[in-house]
């Protein structure tokens, strides 16, 4: 009885091929701490390469290996290093015009004997362009040619023939980010630098600064501390944020009247009263150079609706709510 609900476990667990996918992502990431523990000075001499292209990296490779290619392209571009993905077979057939003497070439081959390969790597060696090749056999044509081999280490595929590219392009493509973050690392690309170039995406929204969406100028309610109510309000009105800040006479941010300041001071003389002795002193504000997503969330948590955007103590704009909800911050 006890074994045949063991066989019927088994054969079930082999049918909904949780044994199965649990081996894969277990020899995957053996593979990759297998990379981990082989990088030496060879991956710094591939940066050193990296760094002095005044060109783009040509990313390359066929099959399996080319969807790789075509990532690393695309990760290096959208971090800082310029780069495009050229078919190898396209190469042979005019693409190789789309190479220059200022680039570098990355290569992809598992085998590191792929034949679509071949023009590509000799153009590369003819005109004296920096080739990195990223192979799995230390000893294949890829490897000898290139200027800097990469080669992963031996690994097990998680194809049960061990025929299927797997844990080999696992392993490529963990290598190509790690070669796309070093240089991103090394380049000194930051935050702002990763907005301008994903303006377009949730990424690029989450990045948005409070400077560039904060109202300016004559939009921004100011009055002076001496300012009577009655004039306060006409400006606190017509600027429809329902607020007013207070402004000194060295330009500092002193306080801001808001509408429950308006009802906690009330009285018969309300009007002639100064701004400065309804005014809330110290209000809350944000830097120009702060994420609107961070004001919103400031706003969001303090249930307020706006905040004064201050530099050295003087306010250079105002931002609502509605301001980050309208740019997609959220």
């Amino acid at each position: 009885m006890v074994k045949t609900r063991m066989v019927a476990l088994v054969a079930n667990e082999t049918q909904n091929g949780l044994a199965s996918a649990q081996q894969v992502l277990r020899l995957e990431a053996a593979g990759i701490e297998a990379l981990a523990r082989s990088l030496d000075d060879t991956f710094s001499r591939a940066l050193d390469l990296l760094a002095n292209v005044t060109g783009r990296v040509i990313v390359s490779g066929m099959g399996k290996s080319g969807h790789v290619a075509r990532k690393m392209a695309a990760t290096l571009a959208s971090t800082g290093t310029p780069a495009s993905f050229v078919h190898p077979a396209e190469a042979s057939h005019g693409d190789l015009g789309m190479v220059t003497p200022h680039d570098a070439v990355i290569a992809f081959s598992n085998s590191g004997e792929t034949a679509e390969l071949a023009d590509l790597l000799t153009y590369a060696k003819r005109y004296s362009i920096p080739l990195i090749g990223i192979t799995g056999r230390a000893g294949s044509t890829l490897a000898t040619d290139a200027d800097v081999a990469l080669v992963l280490p031996d690994i097990q595929e998680a194809c049960p023939m061990g025929l299927a590219p797997t844990t080999s392009t696992t392993v490529m493509l963990a290598l190509s980010d790690a070669i796309a973050v070093a240089m991103l690392e090394r380049k000194g690309f930051s935050a702002d630098d990763f907005r301008l170039l994903h303006p377009g995406g949730k990424l690029g929204r989450r990045l948005l600064r409070v400077g560039k969406i904060m109202h300016t100028g004559d939009e921004m309610p100011l009055v002076a501390p001496e300012t009577p109510m009655a004039e306060a309000l006409i400006a606190m009105s017509s600027r429809s944020f329902g607020c007013v800040g207070i402004v000194s006479a060295d330009g500092r941010l002193r306080g801001i009247i808001t509408d429950g300041d308006l009802r906690r001071h009330m009285s018969d003389d309300f009007l002639t009263l100064p701004a400065e002795a309804v005014m809330t002193p110290n209000p809350k504000t944000i830097r120009p150079d702060a994420l609107a997503s961070e004001a919103l969330g400031f706003m969001t948590s303090r249930s307020i609706t706006n905040l004064f955007v201050v530099d050295d103590g003087r306010p250079v704009g105002i931002v609502h709510v509605h301001d980050c909800l309208r740019a997609g911050v959220g």
